[in-house]
Parts: C-alpha cells; structure tokens; sequence
C-alpha cells in the first residue's frame, strides 16, 4: 500500500460487510448448478472458463486486501500462476491444473472470511475500506459476466433472488426526440461528489456542446428488425469499413440471437426460444450494428459527453431522476426482470426533458472512443483501464438489466470492443 492510494471515507464496516456478502451471495447464485464440463465451456475468445473465473475473485479479493493492503501471504502457492489475469494469457485458462469445483468454492470461502475479518469495528481505515469497496464492484462486474457466459453457452436463466418485481406498466411518452441546450459540460466524476470512483471517470473536465436531440427511447426490437428487413446487413454502403469487414468475416445477417421463424423473428434468452418482443430495447448487438443502423436511420451515436449530459443535466445529478439511489420502480437493475423490458416501462426513471430508461436494462453504445480524460492516473489495480485505451474499445454508459444497483451511476463508464455483440448492450440515437 501506498500513502497516496485513494481512500473511501464515511462508510461502515457494516455496510461493508453486507455488500461483501450481498456479491458474493449473488455470485453463487449465479454458478451453483454448474458442475464438470458446465464449468468450463468451450474456449471462446469472448468469455473464460467459470471455474477459472470464479476463482480469480477470491485471488482478487487476496491480492488487494490481504496481501497488498494487509502484507498477509496468499493462502494458495499457485495463486498467482492461476489467477492473476494479467499474467495468465487467456487462451491458456482451459488447461490450467484448476481446484475441483469443490476447492475452488472452499478457497472462496476462506478468502472471504478472513476479509470480514478486518471488518470488525468501526472507523475502517480509508485506504482499506476503498480496496474492500473495490473488490466488492470487481465481484459485482464479474456476476454480469458469469450471466452473459451463461446466455452466450445457451445455459438456463440463472435463479436469482431479486425480490419483488416492480410494476412494469407502458407509460406514453412524447414521440421523437428530447431536446438538450448546449454550453460547457464538466464531463466525469466531480471530486467529492461520489464516495468511491474508478479511474478512468477522474475527474470533471469541461466539454463543448453544440445543443443536440437524443431520442427520448433507447432503439427498440422493432426498429431494429425494420434495419434487417430492409437489407441492412447486405448494404455495404451502411458499414464502416471494418464493420464491412466484421459483418463479412462471420457472415451475419442479423442479431446474434435472433433466427427468422414462420411468424417473424424469434430470439434467444438463455436457453429458449420465443417470439421477438417489437417494444423491448435490442441487446446483444455490438458497436458496428449500431453505427451501421443509424447510418441507414439516418441518425448517429451519442457521445459519450452528450449521453452523459442528457443523464444527468449541467447541474451533474447523480442519476437521471435525481440523487437518490435507484429502486426497483425507476431502473430495470438487479436482475429483477431477467432481462431487457419494454422501453415504454419505468417511466418514474425518467429526466426532467422525459428521457426513460437512461439507466439500467441495456448498456448503450457511445461514439467515443476509450479513452483518459486529461491528467489521468492510474490507481493501483493500474490493468483496469490503463491496456484498453487502446483506440478499439468504445465507451458504453448506464447499465443494464444485470448491473448491480450499488455500482452504476451517470458518470460510470463501461467499455468494449467493437466487434462484442455477447454482452447486454444497445443503444439510443441522436438527429444528425
């Protein structure tokens, strides 16, 4: 550890604790029927074997609080040549001499308990509870990822324990698009404003705005499929050339989870098959999709500033309907519906300029390149943005259906490369 780490102040041990246990709960709801071969899956540059995955949390949580902060040594000798992801190249995941299933769940459990118990009191030491709150959001990334490994290898829904539903009623909203005031916009994470930030959101800078119009939706199934119908996967006038590219390398002619069916499309959730659902957001479809859609809707992206100013105004609101934390009536979050939901639902989320659904049920594709924002520094896990600002990864912003609630915020930045169609991202659009 060093003197100038960043630290999280005012937060308890017990609220510590219990998201601790809250993500990992999760994280074994998310995996406890697989076994054997399950557990491994084929190897797929795109996911990595569940097992490995799963163990890698508990040498996460290991590394940064027991050995980084604390100066404890690793319970495992072959910690490191397992599970340190930035060593172990991943193509060689699915041949590592891995822990049974049974180990790997015991190596959890005893990682975990003794993190807790640096947790016993009150006040935590600041650099201590920042490094506790990270592991905690690295767990919660790494559930999102552990469901869309499962939707990737046709696996069942995960049985999560969400508590109630939240009342899904279509709400009209205004057709077309919210118009949003250009001026200088601070984009990223105010000093202060956030108790615990990443990175790559440090810190506010001001952005110029031209006054733009965003749609007050997020792309629908619909309009997606009126894309598909009218050629647009064989119109090479619509793609950037590497998306040509792409789309010719696999020869897709359409959603990766779609299948036409004698009455339309038919969509893949999981491991069935059902009717395409026209009012749903899309999801599954990856950056160049979306830029080729809106080349023939003659529409753009957003950027990432101007995504990030319809969220959260020039007054920097903490979420589009304000700053209170959401709750199951204003974001689809949590797991709590299974998936992406109708884009009429959820109207209690939406902003001042009736924006809906800026947060939650499908991550949506920016225009903006991965990039620092200016004096960037990297904090101590320096691989966790510091290799992707790589010119392939594009900036994603508010969340999806599986996100945890506790993690997302306008300012949050997600980031993928261009070609990832697996993971929950869509996208909304702005007039040309």
């Amino acid at each position: 550890m060093h003197s100038n780490d960043p630290t999280l102040e005012g937060v308890t041990a017990a609220e510590l604790r219990r998201d601790l246990l809250d993500a990992r709960a999760r994280t074994l709801e998310i995996v406890s029927d697989l076994e054997g071969d399950r557990l491994m899956g084929p190897p797929l540059s795109i996911i990595n074997p569940l097992l490995w995955e799963i163990g890698h949390l508990a040498w996460f949580q290991e590394n940064w609080v027991l050995r980084y902060y604390a100066g404890e040594a690793l319970t495992r000798d072959d910690a490191d040549s397992l599970y340190d992801s930035m060593k172990v190249p991943h193509d060689t995941r699915w041949d590592l001499p891995l822990p049974t299933r049974q180990e790997t769940f015991e190596y959890m459990r005893r990682v975990l308990e003794r993190v807790l118990n640096m947790l016993r009191a009150d006040p935590v030491e600041p650099h201590l509870a920042y490094l506790v709150r990270h592991v905690t959001f690295h767990e919660d990334m790494h559930g999102e990822a552990f469901i869309y490994t499962r939707q990737t290898l046709g696996y069942s829904a995960p049985e999560l324990a969400t508590g109630a539903k939240s009342d899904l009623r279509r709400t009209a909203l205004p057709a077309g698009d919210a118009t949003i005031a250009g001026g200088t916009y601070p984009l990223g994470s105010t000093p202060g404003a956030e108790s615990f930030v990443f990175d790559n959101e440090k810190w506010a800078h001001p952005v110029q705005l031209e006054p733009f119009a965003i749609s007050r939706r997020a792309t629908t199934n619909g309009q997606f499929a009126a894309f598909v119908q009218d050629g647009g996967y064989a119109r090479e006038n619509l793609w950037s050339p590497e998306g040509w590219q792409w789309r010719s390398g696999i020869h897709a002619q359409h959603p990766v989870y779609w299948r036409p069916s004698h009455t339309g499309w038919a969509v893949r959730t999981f491991d069935r098959w059902s009717p395409l659902n026209e009012h749903e957001a899309i999801i599954h479809v990856n950056w160049y999709e979306a830029d080729a859609y809106c080349r023939w809707a003659r529409r753009r992206l957003p950027t990432e500033a101007e995504w990030e100013a319809a969220a959260g105004g020039f007054d920097k609101r903490r979420f589009p309907w304000g700053n209170t934390f959401p709750a199951p009536g204003v974001a689809n979050l949590d797991g709590i519906h299974g998936g992406a939901v109708d884009v009429s639902t959820l109207a209690a989320g939406d902003t001042s300029t009736g924006i809906r659904q800026l947060i939650g049920n499908v991550w949506e594709w920016t225009s903006s390149p991965f990039q620092p924002f200016p004096g960037f520094v990297p904090d101590p896990y320096r691989e966790y943005s510091e290799p992707w600002f790589d010119g392939n990864h594009m900036v994603l912003r508010g969340g999806a259906w599986p996100t945890r609630s506790r993690l997302i915020r306008n300012t949050w930045r997600n980031f993928y490369p261009k070609d990832r169609s697996d993971v929950f991202a869509g996208f909304r659009t702005c007039a040309l």
